[in-house]
Formats: C-alpha cells, sequence, structure tokens
C-alpha cells in the first residue's frame, strides 16, 4: 500500500472548525496526519465524530487574538508530539463592517477587515516561524488568500479593504518563502475563486451573480467551488511531495483568472 502523503505529519489549521479548514483536517487525516483545529464556531458533535478522536483536537479560539496560534502549536506538541505544519484558513468578507470601493469605506470598515485577515494570518505565521526556529526544524506554512488579490472583478466583487489584505497575504507570504528558505522553511498560497462557504451567502443568492460565475468560473460546467475543492492543493503543499516548492501562488478559481466573465444583459 502507497505512503499516505502526510504520515506522521503534525498540522495545526487555523480556521478549521467549519467550512474550507474542516474539509481540509478530514483529507489530511486521512493522509495520516494529526490535526489541531482552530476557530470560532465550535464544530458540531456529530460533524467532528466524523473525524477519529485519535487524529484531531478542536480548539475554540479567536485567530485575531495573538496568542491563539502560540497556544494551538502547544497543544499540537503536548498531543500528538510535534509540530509541522500551520494551515492559515481563517479570514473573511469585511462588507458587513463597512468594505466596499474604496469611497465607500469607513476607517472601522477598514481597519477591521484587515485586521480580521492580514493581522490574523499574521499572528500565526510569526508563532509557526518562531517554532521552527528555535527548534532547528524544517516546516511548513500554508496562506490563504484569494484571487481578488490579484484578478478584480470591479461589477460585483468590489470590497477594497479585502482585496487589499488578500494582496497583502501574498506579499508577506513570498517574503517569508524568500527569508526563510535557507532555514528549509516552506511558505505557500492557495488563491480560490468564489467558494462555497457562509461568506460566498450574498453571492450565492444572487442569480446575477451566479449567471456571472457560470462563465467566470466555466470549469466543471461552471460552477461554486466546494470546500473539497480545495483540499487536493492543500495536502500536496503541506506534504513532502513539495518539497522543492516555496513562495508561489497555486490558484484554485476554476478558471476565475484565465477567463473575462460574461455580465448578464440589464
Amino acid at each position: 500500500m502507497p505512503k499516505r502523503w502526510l504520515e506522521n505529519k503534525k498540522i495545526v489549521i487555523i480556521g478549521g472548525t467549519t467550512g474550507i479548514g474542516f474539509s481540509a483536517a478530514g483529507q489530511c487525516i486521512n493522509e495520516g496526519a494529526s490535526v489541531v483545529i482552530v476557530g470560532l464556531d465550535k464544530t458540531g458533535d456529530k460533524q467532528l465524530e466524523t473525524l477519529p478522536a485519535t487524529s484531531v483536537h478542536s480548539i475554540i479560539a479567536d485567530a485575531t487574538d495573538p496568542e491563539t496560534a502560540v497556544k494551538a502549536i502547544q497543544t499540537c506538541v503536548s498531543r500528538f508530539g510535534g509540530f509541522d505544519a500551520m494551515y492559515h484558513v481563517a479570514g473573511g468578507s469585511g462588507r458587513k463592517f463597512g468594505d466596499g470601493p474604496i469611497h465607500d469605506i469607513n476607517e472601522d470598515g477598514w481597519m477591521k477587515t484587515l485586521h480580521w485577515n492580514l493581522d490574523s494570518l499574521m499572528y500565526s505565521n510569526r508563532a509557526a516561524i518562531k517554532f521552527f526556529m528555535k527548534e532547528k526544524q524544517a516546516g511548513v506554512i500554508l496562506n490563504m488568500s484569494s484571487v481578488l488579490g490579484f484578478s478584480p472583478s470591479p461589477h460585483f466583487f468590489s470590497t477594497h479593504a479585502y482585496a487589499a489584505s488578500k494582496s497583502a497575504i501574498i506579499g508577506l507570504s513570498t517574503s517569508m518563502a524568500s527569508y526563510y528558505a535557507p532555514y528549509n522553511i516552506r511558505v505557500n498560497v492557495i488563491a480560490p475563486g468564489l467558494v462555497e462557504s457562509p461568506m460566498s451567502t450574498r453571492a450565492m443568492e444572487s442569480p446575477a451573480i451566479m449567471k456571472f460565475i457560470s462563465s467566470k468560473q466555466p470549469l466543471d460546467g461552471g460552477r461554486v467551488a466546494h470546500p473539497e475543492d480545495l483540499d487536493g492543493t492543500a495536502v500536496f503543499l503541506l506534504s513532502d511531495r513539495s518539497a522543492l516548492i516555496t513562495g508561489q501562488v497555486i490558484a484554485v478559481d476554476g478558471g476565475w483568472t484565465v477567463t473575462e466573465g460574461q455580465y448578464p444583459s440589464e
């Protein structure tokens, strides 16, 4: 039987109690990893029961707290005997805070969106890097950005603070990848298109946006991505099979970045 891709790896997923992160946790465990999942939303007991209890530990905590990732790594070490990789998924739209086109953004919308998306990621990445450096061990960081960080869609997706935060994640990640490569610490980024999640409810409830997505994300019939569509890429980038890959941004976007997309007629 072939060795599983993540055999004996110990992974922390920030934003792992629901959606994309929880889906990734299940696939990581299937590939042999032990996983600490961290999120604000409590994972339902029945949902958590779908994962083997010996391979998963759930923590309810806020990713915007600088100590959350530190404690999650400590838990991973104490419970599973080590820490090999950090996958940061946490974040979301700041539209409800006041994000939008920059002429409409208020200070609260700007600051909260960047705090939620960028500060939280800096905290988790810093905690992971400090651990790897202290222990003098190789490690992996995988960060979640968005195609909106480099491929804007102004008609339907004009949240400029969100785009700025997702673009900054790419800049931070590639800078870290360059600096820490001599220490055998790899940093890569997944940039999804529109994915089915609580954050995408507004888009998914709009017939006009769904019509646009059918041409903007034309792969597999033109659809919104499911969380599990990102799992294979995450497993690969977290595994030793990507040992010579760092500083890369992989768009899992159904064709978003190579397709113009057609707006519905008024």
